[in-house]
């Protein structure tokens, strides 16, 4: 937001400098990003002086062009082609000179030398709007015969510089969204800190009723949406341009001027925080304002001239017949003041801060009105608001009062009551300070001490602090204005012994898992939670109507919240891909959301909703690449298993206990899925499929792994990862070649084979697999390899032989399988 340093001045009175104001600023929290001198019109007016016009005569090719000497005040007269109707000799005008620069909002183009249906023309006789001073096209400028050519435009025109602070204001701040706003906390902080300071703003004790002319009644049907609405009626003005003053306010801060009206309204808002709005009375049919829901589905038609279906959710600002305004958004069309408008009604109202939010996304709208009433105004300075935007109106645009004020408040919003405990403050803050000093913060912050105990205090905050409702609240803004830096570090570092529990335990082995990874080459990632629901579409893994939608999405782009980590890896694949840099390896810990619609309950609202702790591995492109040792060498899914498989046994999980699958789906085109034997899906790892693939325009292969941390957690609660030393006695292999049915998988070998042997048998192997000539359709051979050792003894003969026959038995009774 963007605040002028004069304005500020005209409600708080310091010496500080604006390179001063902003630090002061930012030090009570309102963080000032940068102080620029800037001027009431873009460029300064530079290069512009003011000029006598010496000759006109019709440009001798051209039917509306006429060419000029002008006398510039200096040296020779200059020739300018001059294509205005109504440039004639002895005019002072306004002549941009050679050189100048000219703005058109963001864009600029400098006067330069040109010739003009062969004409040379030495620089350029402006219009208002050329030069930014008006937004007149009519003409050029002509001027009082008492101008002096040569004058810098600047000076004519009083142009001068000014400072405006750029403060950032944070979305619990809705107080500070104004000029006064601000300048209560710096008035607060010039108090803190011994300055003598008042704050202060204009009167409106001259406020009168001058007839009862045009009296427009206010119904407010819904009172829960619009707390409070209060108008007034002002006959008889003139809307026209802005004086000077009051356009020069509105550039400053990035306003365009439009017309005294509009531009009162807003001045009001940027002054003081309350948005207003402005009707034309003679559109308020019925002579009567309702302020009210309408049906769903209803159109309007707003200011931008676009057509809005509207919720029976939206407020709106009605006649008897029909809406003028979505409440606290935006005016409508054919509602708001034009040049022919001779009577206005100036709304001033406070609205439900969810309505107006809800109202605003629903409708895709963002402006300086809902923008404060989505966060929350004052509710008690309506009145003051309404009453000097009238004598504003009276003062530029004529007209008389013509009504009462009609202020609808059937319920007075109260002031917040909050209960400070000194010692409290004291330790949230660590520090102790002054009571003195507490209470001079909380009465600078205009907060009402309405009790006093040795204590503590007992404090009414106003409403438009929404942000202050506790008492750790009170001491946050006592804390600020106090200053941050004033509070000392402490020399001792007092601590306290805490049991840790699964969450420090399962991130304690992400570390630990992260390093792993980190070492084999991998780089982690972190993405957006938030996904588009067009990657979902189509999917039976994860199914559409599993999705978590926002009510109030950024984007199309942003609407869901993710059931895979998948996509997220894949965008950051093909940002890496187009950037010539294909060899990847990622990982990533994130949640996961699921929506189960069986499962909703209304008097448990989370029900339905679940969500997943997951990492993900990605693996694509070369393993080995440019390497003068090594042939460049592709990355395959066993890479990718191998990193799986070691995750898993770095954590100490019982490979005894889990159960290997083939998997086949739309998200991999081969893949193995790892389960518990209680049926939960531990891991997926494989070959992601080339639809997918190709939607993300990813040429390599990409292989990827998920895993259900949470349930890998539950899965090793028990599990102990010790390390000990290697055994003195030798390890025996045995290989056997097994003829067995094609459909079986070696994972279901190696499950029978630790059943059988759970306390010798150390490793199971598949180093061979034939099918074709000599054996039959239907079968295929696995030759197998079994490491067996004994950690106390050298395994004899007899013990492997009985090993091995209850291997080869139990796997010809479960499998069928046979020896070659």
């Amino acid at each position: 937001m963007n605040i002028s340093y004069n304005w500020l001045k005209e409600y708080v009175n310091f010496d500080l400098t604006p390179d001063e104001v902003a630090e002061a600023l930012t030090s009570i929290g309102l963080e000032t990003g940068g102080v620029e001198e800037v001027q009431t019109i873009k460029g300064g007016l530079e290069g512009i002086v003011i000029g006598e016009v010496l000759t006109c005569e019709p440009h001798p090719n051209s039917d509306h062009m006429h060419v000029t000497t002008v006398n510039l005040g200096q040296g020779e007269p200059v020739q300018i082609v001059c294509g205005a109707a109504n440039v004639a000799a002895g005019q002072k005008v306004v002549v941009a000179t050679l050189g100048t620069k000219l703005y058109d909002g963001e864009e600029c183009f400098t006067i330069k030398k040109s010739k003009l249906r062969g004409v040379e023309s030495m620089g350029m006789i402006c219009a208002e709007d050329e030069i930014g001073i008006g937004n007149s096209h009519e003409g050029i400028i002509v001027l009082p015969a008492d101008a002096v050519p040569g004058t810098p435009a600047k000076d004519y025109f009083n142009i001068k510089s000014e400072y405006v602070l750029e403060v950032d204001i944070t979305p619990n701040r809705a107080d500070a969204c104004s000029h006064y706003g601000v300048a209560r906390d710096l008035y607060a902080y010039l108090i803190q800190n011994g300055k003598q300071a008042t704050l202060k703003r204009p009167s409106v004790e001259a406020f009168k009723v001058d007839n009862h002319d045009m009296d427009i009644a206010i119904e407010v049907e819904n009172t829960e949406a619009c707390p409070r609405y209060a108008g007034v009626s002002i006959k008889g003005v003139t809307v026209k341009e802005s004086p000077e003053w009051l356009q020069n306010k509105l550039r400053l801060i990035g306003v365009r001027p439009i017309n005294n009206i509009v531009d009162i309204t807003n001045y009001i808002l940027h002054a003081y925080g309350q948005p207003l709005h402005c009707f034309d009375a003679d559109k308020i049919k019925g002579g009567k304002i309702v302020v009210k829901t309408v049906a769903e589905g209803t159109t309007f038609v707003t200011l931008d001239e676009v057509e809005r279906k509207l919720s029976d959710k939206d407020l709106m600002i009605c006649n008897t017949e029909e809406p003028m305004c979505i409440a606290g958004v935006f005016g409508g069309l054919d509602s708001g003041t034009t040049e022919q408008t001779v009577d206005v009604f100036l709304e001033s109202a406070y609205f439900n801060p969810t309505w107006v939010r809800k109202t605003a996304r629903r409708h895709g709208l963002s402006t300086d009105s809902s923008f404060r009433f989505e966060r929350g105004i004052d509710p008690n300075g309506t009145i003051y608001a309404l009453k000097e935007a009238a004598l504003l109106v009276q003062e530029l645009a004529g007209g008389t009062i013509s009504s009462e004020i009609k202020d609808n408040y059937p319920a007075p919003i109260a002031d917040f009551t909050v209960e400070l405990n000194y010692e409290k403050v004291h330790s949230l803050i660590g520090k102790t300070i002054p009571v003195e000093t507490i209470k001079s913060i909380v009465t600078s912050l205009e907060m009402k001490i309405v009790n006093e105990t040795p204590g503590g205090l007992t404090l009414q905050v106003p409403p438009y602090r929404v942000d202050v409702q506790r008492d750790c609240d009170v001491v946050e803004d006592i804390l600020r204005i106090y200053g941050y830096n004033n509070v000392e570090i402490p020399t001792t570092l007092k601590s306290s012994l805490t049991t840790k529990g699964e969450v420090d335990y399962s991130q304690k082995l992400q570390n630990l898992i992260s390093e792993q990874l980190v070492g084999c080459g991998f780089n982690e990632i972190l993405n957006n939670s938030l996904t588009a629901a067009s990657y979902y579409e189509g999917l039976e893994t994860y199914k559409n109507e599993n999705l978590v939608y926002l009510m109030n999405p950024l984007s199309n782009d942003l609407n869901v919240m993710r059931q895979t980590l998948l996509f997220g890896g894949l965008e950051s694949i093909q940002h890496n891909a187009n950037r010539k840099n294909a060899d990847l390896k990622f990982f990533e810990f994130g949640n996961c959301y699921f929506y189960n619609a069986e499962k909703k309950n209304p008097e448990k609202v989370l029900a339905a909703y679940a969500e997943e702790y997951h990492l993900g591995l990605w693996v694509t492109g070369k393993r080995v690449s440019n390497s003068w040792v090594h042939p460049d060498e592709n990355s395959s899914v066993y890479e990718l298993k191998a990193y799986v498989l070691n995750i898993f046994t770095r954590l100490g999980l019982n490979f005894g206990n889990v159960v290997f699958g083939n998997l086949t789906n739309d998200i991999y085109s081969t893949a193995i899925s790892v389960h518990t034997r209680g049926g939960k899906l531990l891991a997926t790892f494989g070959i992601i499929n080339k639809k997918i693939q190709k939607a993300f325009d990813i040429d390599n292969e990409v292989y990827y792994a998920e895993i259900n941390w949470k349930e890998l957690m539950k899965a090793i609660k028990s599990a102990k990862v010790n390390f000990k030393e290697l055994s003195k006695f030798p390890a025996v292999k045995r290989d056997l070649a097994l003829l067995i049915d094609k459909n079986i998988q070696f994972a279901e070998i190696e499950k029978i084979a630790y059943e059988t042997e759970k306390k010798l048998l150390k490793e199971v192997e598949l180093f061979d697999v034939y099918e074709g000539k000599n054996l039959e359709p239907d079968k295929k051979s696995y030759a197998v390899s079994f490491l067996l050792q004994d950690e106390s003894a050298t395994l004899n003969d007899k013990q492997i032989d009985k090993i091995m026959s209850k291997l080869i038995a139990n796997l010809e009774n479960k499998l069928g399988a046979k020896l070659r």
